[in-house]
């Protein structure tokens, strides 16, 4: 199984809704080999930046997956902005859109998925 898009779930209007990692997790486990081609890996940063001609100082990571966004953009050496409003909003104890995240919580996750965002924002909005 080859996946383009390894994110285990998405919000769509404040559920979370089951994505292509999720199944190749479940496939993987019952014996299936799987290629995963997107974040976290490294390689989908560098491209971006090699297309647009910027390097990783000039770069910052926006995403609401510590597994996928963040985890990709500290092994791409660029700088994050975590979004807690997002797919981790429940594990973070926030209920409503915008609410600001305990710091030491934010802290206790991050550790728990290895990945250290750069910064830290309740939402994201335009």
């Amino acid at each position: 199984m080859i996946v383009a898009n390894p994110d285990f779930v998405t919000v769509e209007a404040r559920a979370l809704i089951i994505m292509p990692g999720t199944l190749a997790a479940k496939y993987e486990k019952l014996g299936g080999e799987v290629k995963l081609m997107g974040k976290p890996d490294k390689i989908i940063y560098k491209s971006a930046m090699a297309m647009v001609g910027v390097d990783a100082s000039d770069s910052i990571a926006v995403g609401d997956s510590l597994h996928h966004d963040i985890k990709g953009a500290n092994q791409a050496g660029i700088a994050s902005a975590f979004i807690t409003g997002g797919i981790h909003a429940t594990e973070l104890g926030i209920s409503s859109f915008g609410q600001v995240a305990d710091l030491s919580s934010v802290q206790a996750l991050a550790a728990k998925y290895d990945a250290y965002p750069t910064y830290v924002l309740p939402a994201f909005a335009w």
